[in-house]
């Protein structure tokens, strides 16, 4: 993370939905149409509000340090689905990714709302709305390293960081690859440029990100790495999603149709031009 703290965020926000929106009117062609389905998730989030579980992770979520207010690509997109659901009381939950699931499944939390994939181990334990965006990951290396991997096998027998509970960690360790884990985003970068692991498998936005606010950085992205299709379509780096407990039926509904509607109206595309990001981020596209 490029978050000064290094240890867990474990607050409670409280966000209105007004202050992140993209300076533009928005109007949608469709309302809510989930009267029938059959469980309250989603009525009880309209008249109750929602809380929403985020990791301190930017450019997708962050902590303003000044106003304690969260901010970010996945907050921002949330808040926009939440609108047009009319659920207007959000609050946030902060905590390492890592956290998210299991305060998913005690009811600390009614979303993950930092972006999240499918992935085998995780449909085993929750549900996931519709596709929001999407973007692919990269390895990393030092500048200075003369061999890099060039493929993913090539990742075995090196030793290599992830964030713990991440996609990237899950893939790595299903291909044989001994994983160090992380918790942090400043950890894991932290452990690349001293050269503490050889590689790191991480976002391709985010790294990208650290790199543009660290010009000095000694790490660069590994070009041209071929992405196995194992890694979009079983591990984790398909859409980017958002995650429900699986009795919420009538929510995952609710949020799957927003967002669908963010992407329709040109919101969602305003967002990821607003993160630096383009209308390429809004469909799959494998190397």
């Amino acid at each position: 993370m490029l978050q000064k703290a290094a240890f867990a965020l474990c607050l409670t926000l409280v966000a209105g939905t007004a202050g992140t929106a993209v300076a533009q009117d928005f109007r949608f062609e469709a309302t809510p149409l989930f009267q029938n389905c059959g469980d309250t998730s989603l009525k009880h989030a309209q008249q109750d509000g929602i809380t929403l579980g985020i990791s301190p992770s930017p450019p997708y979520s962050s902590i303003d340090p000044a106003t304690q207010k969260a901010s970010g690509l996945d907050v921002e997109i949330n808040e926009a689905a939440l609108r047009w659901l009319g659920i207007t009381k959000i609050h946030y939950e902060v905590m390492p990714f890592g956290q998210l699931i299991p305060a998913l499944l005690s009811q600390r939390i009614d979303v993950v709302a930092a972006n999240i994939h499918i992935t085998p181990d995780r449909l085993k334990a929750v549900s996931f709305s519709g596709p929001a965006w999407w973007y692919g990951p990269a390895i990393v290396v030092q500048k200075s390293d003369t061999t890099p991997p060039r493929s993913f096998e090539a990742l075995k027998g090196t030793q290599v960081g992830a964030i713990a509970g991440s996609a990237a960690d899950e893939y790595l360790r299903s291909i044989g690859v001994t994983v160090t884990p992380f918790q942090t985003d400043a950890e894991e970068f932290a452990a690349i440029s001293t050269g503490r692991v050889k590689a790191i498998l991480e976002d391709d936005v985010k790294v990208l990100a650290y790199l543009q606010a660290n010009k000095s950085a000694t790490i660069e992205i590994v070009p041209n790495v071929k992405v196995p299709e194992d890694m979009i379509f079983k591990y984790g780096y398909g859409y980017a999603r958002y995650a429900m407990r699986k009795d919420a039926c009538s929510l995952r509904a609710g949020y799957t149709q927003a967002l669908a509607e963010i992407r329709g109206n040109g919101e969602m595309s305003a967002l990821l031009k607003k993160y630096g990001l383009s209308n390429r981020n809004l469909f799959f596209f494998p190397l």
